[in-house]
């Protein structure tokens, strides 16, 4: 398996994607003397914008937390998760941009100019893509841009592992105040999910997961294998 270079000072070593995926932990419990640079944060958040999108449209806009005044106003917000908000080097708040298509033109135009698509072809895209987005419900828009910035956001998670940092993704904060308290547009922009980024001062625990062949259906209902009674006896606790 190819590996991928660890640029942080910690665990900087090779790891393979593997070893991103397995040794990712929910770390609730960060150095505060850790400070990740702002042009290492837009490195990391460029390469997690890589992250497929509907329509490459890129929803995914990033309030970027770091200072204490900043972690002040966040704090009141947050339902638990206080330890990590004074804590995490940096709280990317992750916001879904509802009107994303404004930045179609300039998605196509620069593919069309870099030769990644022919021109035509962009021009084509631009006219059935943008009408189609501005006619979606404010509910159906909502759920695209959560899709697609939870997939960038897992892959952020991936990535600051392979810089040498722990994360931990937060759900627990007050949606609806969020975006105001911050001056931005809650009409427009719509948050999705936190995630703490910076170097554990106590490692997170390892978790159990499910096997994948309890949670399958092969081509019917079905067929989704509950798992045997040993394993299930296995699983309860006494």
């Amino acid at each position: 398996m190819t590996a991928i270079r660890a640029h942080g000072s910690y665990d900087a070593h090779d790891i393979t994607l593997s070893e991103a995926i397995t040794g990712r932990r929910s770390v609730r419990n960060f150095d505060p003397d850790t400070h990740i640079t702002r042009d290492e944060l837009v490195g990391m958040l460029d390469e997690a914008s890589r992250a497929p999108s509907s329509v490459n449209m890129q929803p995914w806009r990033f309030l970027v937390v770091e200072s204490d005044e900043a972690r002040k106003k966040l704090l009141p917000l947050m339902r638990l998760n206080k330890r990590q908000t004074r804590d995490a080097s940096d709280l990317i708040v992750v916001f879904g941009d509802l009107e994303c298509y404004r930045k179609a033109e300039r998605i196509y135009g620069q593919a069309a100019q870099r030769g990644i698509i022919p021109t035509l072809m962009a021009k084509a895209q631009l006219a059935a893509i943008v009408p189609a987005y501005r006619k979606f419900t404010r509910d159906k828009m909502t759920r695209v841009v959560h899709i697609d910035s939870s997939l960038m956001a897992m892959q952020l998670m991936l990535v600051a592992r392979e810089h040498g940092y722990d994360t931990n993704p937060i759900g627990g904060f007050d949606e609806d105040r969020i975006a105001e308290t911050f001056g931005i547009d809650p009409n427009r922009y719509v948050p999705v999910i936190i995630i703490a980024i910076g170097k554990a001062r106590k490692p997170g625990h390892e978790s159990y997961r499910l096997p994948a062949n309890e949670l399958i259906w092969w081509n019917d209902v079905n067929a989704l294998e509950s798992g045997t009674e040993e394993q299930q006896e296995k699983g309860r606790l006494s």
